[in-house]
């Protein structure tokens, strides 16, 4: 449990400016996220009032929601992550890669998430692992991290993944081969290729199925979407290799727990509008600002609700849940540890959220943060808001 440190704009401050009839609109899912967010680290949450013996200092401290989509709770399970995964990763170099869905699927994958977005996860996966297996290439099987990001720096629909995939892989015969070190991961072109031949034919399967939910003013049959999908550039996006693992584990923390929007992005509200900061990649990749409706700027920001059980975080090849342990080790005893000394504390992005930690207090021993000679006692229990009455009470 924790106060909230700062005084900045929230997007929880936003959600709490709504009013019923706007929460009446919102699915369930997103009416949940509405009330996790604009109760984290409130007394609407819950949480104790604790009470210094010597100063006699009265600190609130409110449950955080700990929602997936909440800014202020993704820092500290972000680093949680990211630290757990220091046991993944290997001595060798790291590749880059993102792959992109066509916009004109948005209104189709906004009706149908979780059957969309595991094709899009499958298609980028089966693209690499085949490319991977071609003695042309590679010849052997690697390892791949895939994130899901479904935004766009304006809040629009943006759907593809981030893949961090090892700069080489293990053969059928258990030996480690590596990516030439003048080469790059894979021929873009024909990866892009691949890439959407595998959707295609994952998504044609749904349709002929009837497994796809279509959008009320949905006009195209499945020969007129394939010719528009066909005539799309499938934009894969490839950067050059990390250069350590250190590096790795500072992209992680970048990409991993990521939400729409962070609240150090947020720069006003007079009551009605809202003003955030955004960058602009069409212009050099400067920062700009947009003002919007409080309405419409929620409204964004809750497209991005992921389905309750949809894993925004996967991986593939050796790093598959079936063949992590033993192939992990069978890596680490041909490569040996990578060193890893100091690198989760570059993980953190300068301007990213404060890492709140909900049982510091106590794992200090209660002992006054403002006084440092008192004693914490808790004087009085807050009960969380019931879902209903928020809903009620807004």
């Amino acid at each position: 449990m924790s106060g909230n440190p700062a005084s900045k704009l929230t997007v929880g401050d936003l959600f709490r400016k709504t009013d019923k009839a706007f929460l009446k609109r919102l699915t369930p899912g997103q009416a949940k996220v509405a009330y996790n967010l604009a109760g984290c680290r409130t007394a609407r949450m819950g949480g104790h009032i604790w009470r210094c013996d010597h100063c006699r200092k009265e600190i609130p401290m409110y449950n955080s929601c700990r929602d997936r989509h909440c800014p202020g709770c993704q820092a500290s399970a972000r680093f949680k992550w990211v630290e757990a995964r220091c046991a993944e990763l290997l001595p060798v170099p790291y590749f880059h890669v993102v792959f992109t869905l066509p916009h004109i699927l948005n209104p189709l994958i906004a009706y149908n998430p979780r059957r969309l977005l595991g094709c899009l996860f499958q298609a980028a996966s089966q693209a690499l692992l085949k490319f991977a297996a071609d003695q042309k290439y590679l010849g052997a099987c690697p390892g791949i991290l895939m994130v899901l990001h479904t935004w766009g720096q304006k809040l629009n629909r943006h759907y593809h993944v981030h893949c961090v995939v090892t700069g080489g892989g293990l053969t059928e015969e258990g030996e480690w081969k590596a990516v030439p070190s003048d080469k790059f991961l894979f021929p873009i072109d024909p990866l892009s290729t691949v890439f959407q031949g595998i959707y295609l034919e994952r998504l044609e399967k749904l349709f002929v199925a009837q497994k796809l939910k279509l959008p009320p003013d949905w006009t195209l049959t499945l020969d007129q979407l394939k010719q528009r999908l066909y005539k799309n550039k499938w934009v894969v996006y490839a950067k050059p290799p990390f250069g350590n693992p250190s590096l790795v584990l500072k992209y992680l923390g970048r990409y991993t727990h990521r939400v729409a929007i962070a609240n150090s992005r947020l720069t006003g509200f007079d009551g009605n509008m809202v003003t955030f900061k955004y960058k602009d990649y069409r212009d050099d990749a400067c920062w700009k600002s947009l003002t919007l409706p409080l309405d419409d700027f929620l409204n964004r920001f809750l497209r991005h609700v992921l389905p309750k059980g949809l894993m925004r975080i996967r991986s593939f090849g050796i790093l598959s849940n079936p063949k992590k342990k033993a192939s992990l080790a069978r890596c680490r005893e041909i490569l040996g540890e990578p060193d890893l000394s100091e690198a989760l504390a570059e993980t953190m992005e300068p301007d990213s959220e404060p890492m709140i930690d909900d049982t510091s207090i106590l794992e200090s021993g209660c002992i006054c943060p403002y006084c440092k000679e008192g004693i914490l006692n808790i004087i009085k229990v807050c009960k969380q808001v019931p879902f209903a009455d928020f809903l009620d009470s807004s």
